[in-house]
């Protein structure tokens, strides 16, 4: 059991969001009507990318520390930044490179949180597809200034507490074979997590078929670059052999459910996905919402929909474990959720009344962000009676550049 009665307090581990867009964050409650003609997830990306196309430095560092903010003010000690936003409008890049990657890594310490900044490489709309307007800020005019971009950040962060950097190969549509390849190969070689979008959509199988004729997963496992340190993000359209190829490698599967119900991604088989061996962690992705305790529950209770059955997944404390402990695992920092922790009241009306030995099981199917009353990480205080040490000036430097965003993204 990973809950802990402690005093008036129920203690569990740091949690981590394992797969963030925090720029998305704007986007929130600005596509749920049928009037924004966001019917699928491929047309809820062209509002993303009228977004994405109006950052720069300052607002993504506002954005994304509100962001990191209600995380923490949720529980989550450390998240993923899946980082695919680079360039300038148009695709010139700044005068420092990895300006917007910096923006991010200063918004998450100041807030107090752990971040492995995935650094992504993007390099087409698809197979024979020409870049939409917008994608030209994702896109490298080639793979090794991708690469040195992620050497740069490396280097420069290696003795940073709280801060990991890592690869992200944003799909198998965005990105070449070889560039898979090579860029894996670099990885690995540093000891690197690999995190990916893989088999979110069908269309997204249909043409990997097309292209390469195998799925995505299938794919990835035929040219061996499945292991402990790969991420599948979302894995939500695969079969019975591709759950046990991503088993047999003891890969991570990052489930995203909120997101996935958000856009009408549909449902991975989480429960053959650990069958077959394969580690669930939770990520919170769109920022659709910000509780790491639905993302975990949801794991369960979607499957038991789809299912008509009880408990098809797995017990309360397999599921906390893949918010916390295979989380961090996920984002290469193995073990460091014992240093962070968080302080939910014992006393809040979702917990009151938990039984002892069923502490693990109150918190995932009962728990929310309200209940959280402390949060540290590393030994340091940031979250206290529920809110975060510098919440007004973050919210107000959020509101400024949300009010700037959606009047120049016409959303």
């Amino acid at each position: 059991m990973l809950a802990k009665r402690r005093g008036s307090h129920i203690e569990i581990p740091g949690l981590a969001s394992a797969h963030s867009h925090a720029f998305q964050r704007a986007l929130r409650s600005q596509c749920q009507r049928q009037s924004a003609s966001a019917g699928s997830f491929w047309s809820w990306r062209g509002y993303m990318y009228a977004l994405a196309g109006q950052l720069d430095p300052e607002t993504m560092y506002q954005v994304a520390r509100f962001a990191y903010a209600e995380l923490a003010m949720a529980g989550v000690t450390a998240v993923g930044e899946f980082h695919y936003l680079h360039h300038q409008a148009g695709g010139q890049p700044y005068d420092t490179r990895t300006a917007l990657a910096d923006a991010l890594i200063e918004a998450a310490q100041d807030v107090g949180i752990r971040i492995c900044l995935l650094r992504v490489i993007y390099e087409r709309a698809g197979f024979q597809q020409a870049l939409q307007a917008g994608q030209e800020r994702f896109c490298d005019s080639s793979l090794d200034l991708a690469l040195l971009d992620l050497e740069s950040l490396r280097t420069r962060y290696q003795d940073r507490e709280g801060v990991q950097i890592g690869l992200a190969l944003h799909s198998v549509r965005a990105v070449r074979r070889e560039s898979i390849r090579q860029a894996s190969q670099v990885a690995n070689a540093a000891g690197m997590p690999v995190h990916m979008h893989l088999s979110e959509q069908a269309r997204e199988l249909e043409e990997c078929v097309a292209e390469h004729g195998m799925t995505p997963v299938a794919l990835m496992a035929h040219d061996g670059h499945l292991n402990e340190r790969f991420v599948a993000v979302h894995a939500t359209h695969i079969d019975d052999a591709e759950a046990l190829a991503l088993g047999h490698a003891r890969a991570f599967v990052c489930v995203c459910r909120t997101t996935e119900r958000d856009l009408g991604d549909g449902h991975c088989d989480a429960s053959r996905l650990l069958r077959s061996g394969a580690r669930l962690c939770t990520g919170v992705d769109s920022y659709a919402i910000s509780d790491p305790f639905e993302e975990a529950r949801a794991i369960e209770l979607d499957q038991r929909t789809r299912d008509q059955k009880r408990t098809v997944v797995a017990e309360a404390s397999t599921l906390l474990e893949a918010a916390s402990a295979e989380g961090y695992a996920a984002i290469g920092m193995a073990g460091q959720q014992d240093h962070d922790r968080v302080l939910l009241r014992a006393d809040d009306a979702a917990l009151i009344g938990a039984s002892e030995d069923r502490l693990d099981d109150a918190v995932v199917f009962a728990a929310s962000p309200r209940a959280v009353d402390r949060v540290e990480v590393a030994g340091q205080l940031i979250v206290s009676d529920g809110v975060h040490r510098e919440y007004q000036q973050i919210c107000q430097g959020f509101e400024a550049a949300l009010s700037k965003l959606r009047q120049a993204a016409g959303l």
